[in-house]
């Protein structure tokens, strides 16, 4: 028996999304279907072929599904699906895998549900690399609607985004986009509420995920609540980011460490407001820089609420080195101690050499030899750190 395949022609169709906020988003109310290119080299396919490859590949597999792999009709279907898997460079080891975790997809019809899926995903750019780790890391995909489901996310996505290849690069980032109804439901939620495109597009760049929150009606209640009450603002999706980057048990977490150094609660939400991304630092993170602050340069932590993004920072290579030029400064009277004392940790190594280094025409030698001794002691113990953990 010969399996001759026909060769499909896709047609357009105009998908239109309810909020009318979505309708200046052109790529999603009408969009293109390419015509197939598929291999014809897939046009013979052969009975004999499927008992010597089908069933290797799918072991035990059809005993979960209806289906029974001797029968014709089956066998045709079995290794027309394989060999459209082979064509696009899946190997026996991911189709296997493919049919173990989504049994039902030998059951689609390889034609009508499967090959336009990826013949859509090529077209935007998607190469056959990327088409097998999609598959392979989320099979269920197959199940998913191409008109439905695939081609509205798709374009949801790419409406955000500069070119199809850079949304092709987030979906991968966040295997179950597609097929995962919340998407299309959250963005609209986001931009109801009066989060700017820009803002969306960082969210997507950032943390893809965050789109598939089933409570994201609460999470954006939660921020407001907490002072963020400007959804155009891009601290809002920060923050917003932030909350939904971590459980309430880690945010809890770091919640205490705070406050182990003198912080009130408030406190930590005045820090927040200022810089959501200080919630994003790892607990040890934040003991190291408290410690350093407290107890070596015995400054006080209050001071920190005011420039949190001062925990965001490089320890060694930043607070470290700037920090013994403002002591050595102090202690020689050069500025006064009760000066605003995170204010040269903030700006950028050419304003900070030139304030507090360049100014001090007398100690400026000694004050450069000391910013760069402690910059290079700290770089030759990340190098045998890093040496030693070969």
């Amino acid at each position: 028996m010969i399996l001759t395949l026909i060769e499909f022609s896709w047609k357009w169709k105009s998908l239109t999304l309810k909020s009318s906020r979505f309708k200046s988003l052109n790529r999603i109310t009408t969009i293109p279907f390419p015509t197939s290119k598929f291999n014809s080299s897939l046009s013979t396919l052969s009975l004999n072929h499927f008992s010597s490859t089908t069933s290797n590949l799918v072991p035990n597999c059809t005993s979960s599904s209806s289906e029974t792999p001797h029968n014709a009709s089956n066998v045709v279907r079995f290794d027309s699906l394989i060999a459209i898997f082979k064509n696009y460079g899946f190997s026996d080891s991911q189709i296997n895998y493919i049919v173990k975790q989504a049994p039902n997809v030998l059951k689609l019809d390889p034609h009508n549900r499967v090959l336009p899926k990826f013949e859509f995903l090529h077209s935007k750019g998607a190469s056959n690399s990327d088409i097998v780790e999609l598959v392979s890391r989320s099979p269920r995909i197959l199940y998913s609607s191409l008109e439905n489901s695939i081609i509205p996310t798709f374009e949801l996505v790419r409406s955000f985004l500069p070119s199809n290849e850079k949304a092709i690069e987030r979906i991968l980032k966040c295997r179950f986009f597609f097929g995962h109804y919340h998407v299309i439901r959250n963005v609209k939620m986001l931009i109801d509420d009066g989060v700017t495109d820009s803002n969306i597009r960082y969210l997507l760049l950032k943390r893809p995920s965050i789109l598939l929150s089933y409570d994201m009606r609460d999470a954006l209640d939660e921020v407001k609540e907490m002072g963020f009450d400007d959804p155009s603002n891009v601290n809002f999706c920060i923050a917003l980011l932030a909350k939904r980057a971590m459980s309430k048990s880690r945010w809890d977490a770091k919640v205490v460490v705070f406050k182990k150094w003198g912080w009130s609660d408030e406190m930590v939400l005045e820090a927040f407001r200022k810089r959501p991304l200080c919630m994003l630092v790892s607990t040890d993170k934040i003991n190291k820089v408290m410690k350093f602050w407290v107890k070596e340069l015995g400054w006080n932590s209050s001071v920190l609420v005011k420039r949190p993004e001062i925990f965001s920072y490089s320890l060694e290579n930043r607070i470290v080195p700037r920090a013994c030029v403002v002591l050595y400064l102090i202690s020689k009277g050069l500025i006064e101690n009760n000066v605003e004392l995170s204010t040269p940790f903030g700006v950028n190594e050419k304003v900070f050499l030139e304030k507090y280094v360049e100014c001090f025409k007398e100690e400026r030698c000694y004050l450069l030899k000391l910013y760069r001794e402690k910059m290079d002691v700290q770089e030759i113990r990340e190098d045998g750190a890093a040496s030693r953990s070969y």
